[in-house]
């Protein structure tokens, strides 16, 4: 009995056996779906808000403000509507990955990095679910463009997808690095009242950058979301003036997107004396 217990018993120093990278990454990618879907008044919370935002303040605002000098456009609820579709995959992007926090509490997060899991599957996994949420949301928003009159071309359909697609991946990468060290949801709402909500406002979302002091101009332009912006506003509104080269702002976002999605990689798989979980 001790000899056929002895066998069964793994070689000493032997490396626990792993499952891989992307059967993980995809079973978490298809939690965080099932999870937000599940969440009705999330969803319908998450779109409708900024669509309020954007009827209430376009229209309040669209007797007074002429942008057609600005966009090629005759009201502000064309000029802002680019802005509201970056502001709904804000949105979806940062509270979705709110989960990383509440995966915590509740010793899920725990698990998952106790199994013979990679780290970098928590990272694959939470920020394209988050991603595919906050793209699927803009896109939904996307295909409300003609009933405002906006014709769009099948180029400029793809590019406009294409940077939904990128700025939801940067923004969601941006959202998995503010929410992993931190274990208060309090406390992330409170990053995101102070400094996510200006980035958007900076952005050129609610006003043009031509029009701006020299110093909200400098801060605009050093903001990767006014990129976004720009490319989808010059993608809606192709007579618009161009601030930015539409290749450049892809590039920009491109870049932005490695960038916090490194710094994700960067941040899980750091070695801390705080507990991760």
């Amino acid at each position: 009995m001790m000899t056929a217990h002895a066998e069964t018993l793994p070689l000493a120093g032997s490396a626990p056996t792993t499952t891989g990278v992307f059967l993980p990454a995809f079973t978490l990618w298809w939690r965080e779906l099932v999870r937000f879907y599940r969440q009705k008044a999330r969803v319908v919370g998450v779109i409708a808000s900024p669509l309020l935002f954007w009827i209430v303040i376009g229209s309040g605002i669209g007797s007074s403000f002429r942008s057609g000098s600005v966009t090629g456009q005759q009201n502000y609820l064309h000029y802002l509507y680019p802005g509201a579709l970056i502001m709904i995959v804000l949105f979806t992007s940062i509270f979705t990955m709110m989960s990383v926090i509440e995966d915590r509490k509740e010793g899920f997060l725990l698990s998952v990095m106790a199994a013979p899991v990679p780290r970098s599957a928590i990272v694959l996994g939470k920020v394209f679910g988050g991603a595919t949420l906050a793209a699927v949301q803009g896109l939904v928003c996307l295909v409300l463009a003609p009933l405002i009159g906006i014709q769009l071309t099948l180029p400029n359909v793809l590019l406009a997808i294409l940077v939904v697609l990128l700025v939801a991946f940067s923004l969601t990468a941006l959202g998995f690095v503010i929410a992993w060290p931190m274990d208060s949801t309090a406390a992330f709402h409170a990053i995101i009242n102070m400094f996510l909500i200006p980035l958007w406002l900076l952005s050129g979302a609610m006003f043009p950058l031509s029009g701006a002091s020299r110093w909200i101009r400098i801060l605009m332009r050093i903001n990767p979301l006014t990129y976004g912006v720009e490319a989808l506003r010059r993608l809606l509104y192709p007579e618009s003036p161009e601030i930015f080269h539409l290749s450049s702002s892809i590039a920009t976002l491109i870049l932005f997107s490695l960038f916090m999605f490194g710094l994700a990689f960067f941040m899980v798989n750091r070695r801390t004396t705080k507990p991760a979980a």
